[in-house]
């Protein structure tokens, strides 16, 4: 089984400091195989925002995967935004903008979905897609993982009541990635934590993160999921700071199990 971290949306530059350090203690306590960020490590992609992002990665000991999200290219700087959106995150952050990691069983593929030219809607481009169905099916040293993981940024289905758009493209990329051997898609951007299978694609699992530090909340504490992966099992619990009692600890808040089965996963609840 593999444990992997899945936070989102760390906003440095909007950030609650005094949840830094006990998110950290949190992570190391639960001894992840992986933490993937999935997208918006800064407000404002500006150089000190990285470097304070940059900070936070540097003191997780575990494997870290990040992919960009759309406030990691300059908003306020069109020149940086249309020819070089991704400059500052590759010097700060890593140049890889499709990064991957195979361990225990796991493979996880980082896809940047991240559309400069339109800030807040995503793309997914067809390379990017192919690429991701020629690592899956060639696997590690020739060996096929028992679950696949992609990790982007903007979610692939978006609730109305978020009021959010839907991401162009985003019916063909659910059909692309459930062809390629997607078991499971982690995505950020909403500020919500959220799990079940995409409601078009229920061979996918669709696991969505709340905002790890930001002040920018909707509706719902700083909160992290927490991923126990196996062929045909995911066990999901979320952690959450906030409470009257503990504001700034993160507690279990909610868990769940999606066992996959001839039509999807099926939600069993823990506990």
């Amino acid at each position: 089984m593999t444990r992997i971290l899945h936070l989102s949306d760390l906003h440095y530059g909007r950030t609650d400091p005094d949840l830094e350090d006990p998110l950290l203690d949190r992570i190391a306590a639960l001894s992840p195989d992986l933490v993937v960020v999935s997208g918006d490590l800064t407000q404002r992609a500006r150089h000190g925002q990285f470097s304070r992002a940059r900070a936070f990665l540097d003191r997780i000991t575990a494997p870290v995967l990040t992919v960009p999200g759309n406030h990691d290219t300059p908003l306020d700087n069109l020149f940086m935004r249309f020819f070089k959106p991704f400059s500052r995150y590759r010097k700060h952050i890593t140049r890889d903008l499709e990064p991957r990691f195979h361990g225990k069983g796991t493979s996880v593929f980082g896809i940047n979905s991240v559309n400069p030219y339109a800030w807040q809607t995503g793309r997914l481009k067809g390379g990017t897609l192919r690429r991701l169905g020629r690592a899956i099916e060639q696997g590690e040293n020739g060996h096929k993982s028992g679950i696949n993981i992609a990790v982007l940024h903007h979610p692939l289905e978006t609730p109305p009541e978020r009021g959010r758009p839907q991401m162009r493209g985003a019916a063909g990329a659910l059909r692309d990635l459930a062809g390629a051997g997607t078991d499971v898609v982690l995505s950020g951007h909403l500020h919500n934590a959220h799990w079940a299978p995409f409601t078009s694609a229920p061979g996918l699992l669709f696991v969505q993160a709340g905002t790890g530090l930001s002040t920018r909340l909707r509706g719902e504490e700083n909160t992290f999921n927490m991923l126990d992966c196996a062929p045909g099992r995911v066990e999901i619990t979320a952690w959450a700071a906030g409470s009257p009692e503990t504001p700034h600890s993160f507690e279990i808040r909610d868990q769940a199990t999606f066992l996959r089965e001839d039509l999807g996963w099926k939600r069993q609840t823990l506990g």
